[in-house]
């Protein structure tokens, strides 16, 4: 299941980020992050997705004072 805030791939090799679930598992509001520059705010179907980024937190080494 996408959520609201995903990071995905397109179909194209463009990354988004989920703004809003339209339907779920069918259609979604995208910020895209075009190939050639800037971004834009479209509609995109389940099948324009490739796949959907994991993220996971690596801690900062610890500062001494």
């Amino acid at each position: 299941m996408i959520n609201e805030g995903d990071k995905i791939r397109l179909i194209t090799g463009e990354i988004a980020r989920i703004a809003e679930v339209l339907k779920a598992d069918a259609a979604y509001i995208a910020e895209i992050f075009k190939k050639e520059g800037g971004v834009t705010v479209d509609q995109i179907n389940h099948r324009d997705i490739e796949s959907v980024f994991i993220e996971t937190e690596q801690p900062l080494a610890k500062v001494l004072l």
